[in-house]
């Protein structure tokens, strides 16, 4: 094998000069500037600890960071520095979960497609900071693990990168060249886990009714949860899949490498496994690592309902929190209270319903831990968010089988949902059906 070749005296030059401290990025932060920080393992950790030790010494005032799902914590994100550094969320993590819910930050209500244009369009999106890969001999860094909202931005708005080796380097939209930067610095630590749940005898249930639907040559996309872990397990001896995901984790990386993905019967980007950003545990990241066949694509095209729609056979599989008789689909609140976001469950159930016989699977148990809760509901909770409406959803799958709306009346979705409920709750939930006028016979 070849020795690495170095980089040119020109591109040598180049990175020096860019290479800093990360306490060099607050010479780039202004008061009231809109900080824009990739999602989950895209976050720079040093950096934003910058940040926050500013804010704590009082040197930044109305700085905004915005951010989807932080897998880091920080006293900024508790709203330990009031207005000085404010965090505000595109989906809530179990770190900002709580953080919202006690007023520390702030939540904007978003599809996951409409994060490039909405930040560009409501935000000063005064610099981006991330985290990347080591610089090849050429220049580039790559943002890694990510593409999401961040690749959108190369080229458009100031950049500084914190560079780590333990980010893999991966093909794409994702990298940016060192003339585009402000500046980069160096980092040493562990990307955060998120291993696979438990599967549940439950979760194997509701996967067999989906998996039994998705035929051979189909592209799919799954979210995460028990659900969609025991769901590619089955699809192991299936052939010719492809997958088109906004988010790559070890159980697609095992699916693949069963040798039931190859993308070739795909219509955009054949032959490729296309993503915006991997959320998993080593195992996915040292797959993707130097992988050609993962392509990381900003994730205003990857989940762009009318490019989803292009490929014929797509099936969507996403877990929600509870689901009305009209069949709207409840994914982000619990309890009234906001758990997660939006994220990209509708844009998948968009570009579903547009793919030639494509299908898009909402998937839940019918109670909940408390099995004297129905998730099969009359009406959603109160303080409930809609995350996929009535007129998108078109096959909620329980443990009890599959309720096909797409097309029904009212009543016919009425009965096909309280069918698929827990059979303890049949009885009230018709009850319940009659009284709305739902049901009337």
């Amino acid at each position: 094998m070849p020795e690495p070749q170095p980089p040119s005296r020109r591109t040598a030059a180049l990175l020096a000069a860019k290479r800093t401290e990360p306490a060099a990025v607050l010479d780039h932060v202004n008061d009231g500037d809109d900080l824009i920080v990739p999602l989950f393992n895209g976050e720079p950790l040093l950096l934003v600890d910058e940040l926050d030790a500013a804010a704590a010494a009082g040197r930044i005032d109305g700085v905004r960071v915005h951010q989807m799902h932080a897998a880091y914590d920080h006293p900024y994100l508790h709203g330990a520095y009031g207005d000085h550094l404010r965090h505000v969320s595109y989906f809530l993590s179990a770190i900002t979960r709580d953080a919202y819910n006690a007023g520390g930050c702030t939540l904007v209500p978003a599809h996951f497609s409409d994060m490039p244009r909405l930040l560009q369009r409501t935000t000063g999106c005064s610099m981006l900071l991330a985290k990347a890969a080591p610089p090849d001999r050429h220049g580039f860094f790559s943002l890694g693990t990510n593409a999401d909202y961040s690749a959108r931005l190369i080229g458009e708005v100031p950049i500084f990168l914190e560079v780590n080796p333990n980010m893999p380097r991966t093909f794409g939209e994702n990298n940016v060249h060192a003339s585009q930067i402000l500046g980069w610095c160096e980092s040493d630590y562990p990307l955060a886990d998120s291993p696979p749940g438990e599967i549940t005898d439950l979760d194997r249930q509701i996967a067999a009714f989906v998996a039994e639907r998705i035929p051979d040559s189909a592209t799919i996309q799954v979210g995460i949860g028990g659900v969609p872990n025991a769901l590619v397990e089955m699809l192991t001896d299936h052939r010719n899949l492809g997958i088109h995901t906004e988010l790559l984790s070890d159980g697609l990386v095992d699916l693949i490498e069963s040798g039931a993905v190859t993308g070739l019967d795909k219509t955009t980007r054949p032959g490729k496994v296309v993503t915006t950003v991997c959320v998993g545990t080593r195992r996915t990241y040292d797959f993707v690592a130097d992988n050609p066949i993962v392509e990381m694509l900003p994730v205003d095209w990857v989940n762009d309902p009318r490019v989803i729609g292009r490929e014929r056979l797509f099936a969507s599989i996403n877990a929600t929190v509870e689901v009305d008789f009209l069949g709207q689909c409840n994914s982000e609140t619990i309890g009234g209270r906001y758990f997660s976001g939006s994220g990209g469950q509708a844009d998948f159930a968009r570009g579903a319903m547009h793919s030639p016989h494509g299908q898009g699977f909402v998937v839940l148990h019918s109670t909940a831990r408390d099995p004297s809760i129905s998730r099969i509901v009359p009406r959603l909770s109160p303080g409930a968010a809609v995350t996929t409406g009535k007129n998108t959803v078109d096959k909620v799958v329980t443990e009890y089988g599959v309720a096909e709306l797409r097309g029904l009346t009212i009543p016919e979705r009425t009965h096909a949902l309280i069918g698929i409920a827990h059979p303890d709750h049949r009885d009230e939930l018709e009850r319940e059906a009659h009284q709305l006028g739902y049901l009337r016979v």
